[in-house]
C-alpha cells in the first residue's frame, strides 16, 4: 500500500516571518504520519529554519530545487551536500517553471536526481505536458520520454523510493484542472514507464502525484483514483487551513 503525500510547492513566497507562522499555526494539527505524509517546499532562505521548526513533527520540509554538484564556483546556486546535512528531506526537481524560465535539462534533472540521492534525500521528479502537446496528442509519449531521462542510471531501490509528480503544465497556476480520470491516465502513463524499466514490483512502489490547479475541493476526486498517489500543489499550500484540509480529506 502507497502511502499517499501531500506537498505544498510554496514557490517565490513568503517571508521568513510568514513562513514561521504557517509552521506554527499547522505544525501540530497534522494527521497522523501513517494516514499520510505530509511536506512543504519552502524557498531556500527558510529552509534551516523550516527544518528546525519542524523538528518532532509530522511535516517533512522540501526544497524547491538544487544544483547537480555538490560544492565549487557556482555563484547562487544550492548545493546538495548542503541541504543534506540540514536536515532537508526531499528536492523537488524538474518543475516546468524551472524547465521553461531556467532552460533546466533533462539530463541537468537527471544530474540532480542522483546528487540528491547521494546526500541522503528524495527527489519529487516532476514531468508534464504543454496545452499545444496535448492537443497534439503527444502527452503519453513526452511524459514517458521525460520519466526515461529523469531515472537514467538510477537502482530500482532509488527508483522504488522517489516520488513522481504529473503536472500538465496548462493546469498550473492557471485554474485548469485535469479531469481525475485524464489525470489518472497519464499518472498510470508514468507508472507503465517506470515498469518498463525496472518492472512491476518496483512501479507498484513509486508514488505518483498530481499537480495543477488542486485544491480542497477537488483532491478527493483525485486521490480516489488508482494511480494517483498524492498531490503537488501551488497556491492552496499557502494558506494553513487550506493545507490542513487538503491533508484532511484523505481518507
Amino acid at each position: 500500500m502507497r502511502k499517499p503525500i501531500i506537498a505544498g510547492n510554496w514557490k517565490m513566497n513568503k517571508t521568513a516571518k510568514e513562513a514561521q507562522a504557517f509552521i506554527e499555526a499547522v505544525k501540530n494539527k497534522i494527521p497522523a504520519s501513517d494516514k499520510v505524509e505530509a511536506v512543504i517546499g519552502s524557498p531556500a532562505l527558510f529552509l534551516e529554519k523550516m527544518v528546525s521548526d519542524t523538528e518532532g513533527t509530522d511535516l517533512k520540509v522540501a526544497a524547491q530545487n538544487c544544483y547537480f554538484e555538490e560544492e565549487g564556483a557556482f555563484t547562487g546556486e544550492i548545493s546538495p551536500k548542503a541541504l543534506g546535512d540540514l536536515g532537508v528531506d526531499y528536492v523537488i526537481i524538474g518543475h516546468s517553471e524551472r524547465r521553461e524560465y531556467f532552460h533546466e535539462t533533462n539530463e541537468d534533472i537527471n544530474k540532480k536526481a542522483h546528487a540528491i540521492l547521494r546526500n541522503g534525500m528524495t527527489p519529487i521528479v516532476c514531468c508534464g505536458e504543454t496545452l499545444e502537446q496535448r492537443e497534439a496528442g503527444v502527452t503519453n509519449e513526452w511524459v514517458a520520454g521525460q520519466i526515461t531521462a529523469a531515472l537514467k542510471d538510477l537502482t530500482a531501490d532509488q527508483v522504488a523510493n522517489l516520488v513522481i509528480a504529473y503536472e500538465p503544465i496548462w493546469a498550473i497556476g492557471t485554474g485548469k484542472s485535469s479531469t481525475a480520470q485524464d489525470a489518472n491516465d497519464t499518472c498510470g502513463v508514468v507508472r507503465a514507464t517506470v515498469a518498463s524499466i525496472y518492472g512491476q514490483e518496483v512501479a507498484d512502489k513509486v508514488r505518483v502525484q498530481y499537480g495543477g490547479s488542486v485544491k480542497p475541493e477537488n483532491i478527493a476526486e483525485y486521490m480516489a483514483e488508482e494511480h494517483i498517489d498524492g498531490a503537488l500543489v501551488g497556491g492552496a499550500s499557502l494558506v494553513p487551513e487550506s493545507f490542513l484540509a487538503l491533508l484532511e480529506a484523505i481518507k
